[in-house]
């Protein structure tokens, strides 16, 4: 879940620094807390913590400006709303009708359970404990897809876990200083695999593997987690710091899998 839902003052910084960046350098506090429904007070007190958080400076009274560590904040939170906002229409379903794959023989108007599996949504037969139901807009034989509408709850769906490989950089060995034996265990238990960097990749050739992604990696392994899918990723070392952030951006869970053999190798001397 996006970071700023989880926390009514990051919401209501975020509101503020909305406001400034909207009016900056010249905004009145007072203006800004009618428009937020809070007091100037509160506004006063979020101001001073913005401040100190490095995210606005202020000019003299009434004149303040969003910094570039705030406008990085700013565009971060706002990414996370869009992901989230993505995620609650996959698991709503508040559409007037969405499609299915029919998880057995269904018919005509049949009221029908709604459930996410390996990354789709499945109609079935209605069970008890069904989070989201709807109704079957035609009959469909099962793996066959199928329109349904008058969709009600929330489909129940865990947040897929993702999984970084850590390949070593060239200077560390790249695949030669790489453990292939458990680079393989790793591919043979993960759903989908992405890699990042030459050496994750040529990492993957010597055990006979082609990646499912090779570009838009970091995207595809979000959208795979939001959809419930394990997904690794392997990557080089140097790239491991912003794919580690943008999944911490998103508040997904992921653990690293170090696949040096040796970590204090070092390259042969070049010949002259």
């Amino acid at each position: 879940m996006a970071q700023i839902l989880r926390s009514k003052n990051l919401a209501t910084k975020f509101q503020i620094m909305l406001e400034i960046a909207a009016n900056q350098p010249n905004i009145q506090q007072k203006d800004i807390a009618k428009k937020l429904d809070i007091t100037s007070q509160a506004v006063s007190e979020y101001v001073k913590e913005l401040i100190k958080d490095g995210w606005l400076s202020s000019q003299g009274r009434s004149r303040y400006r969003v910094t570039r560590e705030g406008v990085d904040w700013i565009l971060r939170m706002a990414r996370q709303l869009h992901s989230y906002s993505s995620f609650v229409n996959k698991v709503v379903r508040d559409i007037s009708t969405s499609t299915a794959v029919a998880d057995e023989d269904l018919a005509t108007g049949q009221l029908v359970s709604l459930h996410m599996r390996d990354g789709l949504l499945f109609a079935s037969s209605v069970t008890s404990d069904a989070g989201a139901k709807g109704t079957a807009l035609s009959e469909a034989r099962k793996g066959e897809d199928v329109g349904i509408s008058n969709i009600e709850g929330v489909i129940k769906l865990e947040t897929g876990r993702v999984t970084i490989a850590q390949v070593p950089d060239v200077q560390e060995g790249g695949f030669r200083n790489t453990d292939l034996v458990k680079l393989r265990e790793e591919v043979d238990i993960a759903k989908l695999v992405g890699t990042i960097g030459i050496e994750s990749l040529v990492a993957l050739k010597q055990i006979g593997i082609k990646p499912d992604y090779a570009y838009g990696v970091k995207e595809a392994a979000i959208e795979a987690a939001y959809c419930g899918l394990p997904f690794l990723v392997v990557c080089a070392e140097d790239e491991l710091p912003a794919l580690a952030q943008r999944l911490q951006e998103e508040s997904l869970d992921y653990t690293i899998a170090d696949l040096r053999k040796d970590k204090g190798f070092t390259n042969p001397p070049l010949d002259s």
